[in-house]
């Protein structure tokens, strides 16, 4: 992957002994924002206690800023407590170590630090290449609750009515109360043609009660970008999240959109939960050229600033850009460097609000460690972490919207681009 500083305009690649990505990511089905930079794996850790030294370092493979006031001795004597007193038997070590591993992580109390076993690791790269077994609905940690953040387009979450902004109460009669995100995903994901019954409760209803959801399960395949042509000279790009195929599919289409010369141009990250950071600030470039697009701030300082890496081809085109409460990471991102440099005119609502920077690290023995290192800032160094990005237009989509297949946010944006609503296409 890149070496640092981030800000270069490389493209990441796979390194052969291990991956590392720096994310600013959503955890849940599987996307986020990456920008990945090369790192070797570290060494497999035994799980018996005669490997006990390279397991909780000590000895050779001791960390050096480890505390001599930690008795890793009570460690192993839970351990074996564990192993020998549990009331089902018998107890596999790998099982123990994984979750000594996910305890190290939940250790901080942030949702976005994770341990990820082989097996969730796995899953974790395939979502982000566009395919995935599952109902294909991005879910978040939100005031403590696990919540729908966004329903992939044409996927069997989206067809079964799910919304942005649901609460998922239980899973298969699972109650969620307490429940990990990984835990979430790992009862929701499933083969294909299996049926799981979701209990939402969505509070847009107001006091209304919660209702069961059952969706069958299938292949997601995700198309990250799409054109449509709301009228001839209004280009609709629709960004669906940043991953594996973005950055191609975003090339072709700003090609097309180009060749047609659009007064205007709608840039629709509604529901978009994130994706690889380089995608995302490539994107920003198009419309702000090489100026800041995020700034990265680790305790309390400025560590980092990205800047557009795109060709600047849609400078001077007016643009608004639609967002919502399923818009998070590199959606805000895009979203924010736009309205920071006055390119764009922001429609919407409030959107998810995801401002943390995680590091994401592959293990030799395809377990992962993601970690959060910083928290990003707008290119005015606003914050938007757990408060989100407002629009300069605020427009809601109502049940009732949705229910009759209305879009009143989209129609705004074209009456901007018309010159039919109030607004300009600026961000002025």
């Amino acid at each position: 992957m890149n070496q640092l500083p981030v800000s270069s305009n490389q493209l990441p690649v796979k390194s052969r002994s291990g991956w590392s990505f720096v994310l600013i990511l959503l955890a849940g089905i599987g996307v986020g924002l990456l920008l990945g930079r090369a790192t070797v794996g570290a060494p497999a850790s035994p799980v018996a206690s005669k490997e006990a030294g390279r397991v909780i370092g000590i000895g050779q493979s001791a960390p050096a800023s480890i505390s001599s006031d930690v008795e890793f001795k009570v460690f192993w004597e839970a351990w074996q407590l564990l192993k020998d007193k549990y009331y089902q038997q018998p107890i596999d070590d790998q099982t123990l170590f994984y979750g000594a591993m996910s305890g190290l992580a939940n250790a901080f109390g942030d949702p976005y630090t994770q341990y990820f076993e082989p097996k969730g690791a796995e899953e974790f790269q395939e979502a982000l290449s566009g395919k995935f077994s599952g109902i294909g609905a991005e879910i978040g940690p939100k005031d403590g609750r696990i919540t729908i953040v966004a329903p992939l387009p044409d996927t069997p979450a989206e067809r079964a009515g799910l919304r942005p902004g649901d609460l998922i109460l239980s899973i298969n009669g699972t109650s969620t109360e307490g429940m990990t995100v990984d835990r979430a995903v790992s009862l929701i994901r499933g083969e294909e043609g299996t049926r799981v019954t979701l209990n939402i409760f969505r509070p847009s209803n107001g006091e209304g009660e919660a209702f069961d959801v059952p969706i069958t399960r299938a292949v997601i395949h995700v198309a990250s970008v799409r054109l449509k042509w709301p009228e001839p000279d209004i280009a609709h790009i629709e960004v669906i999240n940043f991953n594996d195929d973005t950055r191609v599919r975003f090339e072709e289409t700003v090609s097309e959109v180009l060749a047609k010369d659009p007064k205007g141009i709608i840039l629709d990250l509604r529901n978009n939960p994130g994706g690889y950071l380089d995608i995302a600030v490539s994107m920003a470039g198009e419309w702000v050229g090489n100026e800041i697009v995020l700034k990265e701030r680790r305790q309390g300082k400025i560590i980092e600033q990205l800047r557009g890496m795109g060709r600047h081809r849609f400078a001077g085109i007016p643009t608004v850009v639609l967002i919502n409460q399923g818009s998070a990471s590199a959606s805000e991102i895009v979203s924010g460097a736009l309205q920071d440099h006055k390119a764009a005119t922001i429609v919407g609502e409030t959107t998810f609000g995801k401002g943390s920077v995680q590091d994401y690290i592959n293990l030799s023995d395809g377990s992962a460690v993601k970690i959060t290192i910083a928290e990003w800032l707008t290119p005015n160094e606003r914050t938007i972490n757990e408060t989100g990005l407002e629009p300069d237009i605020l427009i809601e989509r109502t049940n009732e919207d949705y229910e009759n297949q209305r879009d009143p946010q989209l129609e705004r944006a074209v009456g901007i681009l018309n010159g039919t609503a109030t607004g300009t296409a600026d961000g002025t």
